[in-house]
């Protein structure tokens, strides 16, 4: 696959991971954390904050990695 197109697709996948990861995060803490504690509510909003870099992450990993060689 060329990597304009991998990049492209990446990026694409990279835009739709982080906003159903941004409205199940919302939906979750809507339903869930209204009446929790305080730091409850601190430590899922910091997790939850810092979870999609690792997904991000391995696309952003797959989109840099080289064509294969061609024979």
């Amino acid at each position: 696959m060329p990597i304009r197109l991998r990049k492209f697709i990446g990026m694409i996948a990279l835009v739709v991971l982080v906003i159903v990861y941004a409205f199940a995060a919302m939906v979750i803490a809507q339903l869930k954390l209204p009446d929790a504690p305080r730091w409850v509510q601190m430590l899922y909003y910091v997790v939850v904050g810092l979870a999609w870099v690792f997904p991000a992450g391995i696309l952003i990993k797959w989109m840099q990695k080289p064509p294969a060689p061609t024979r």
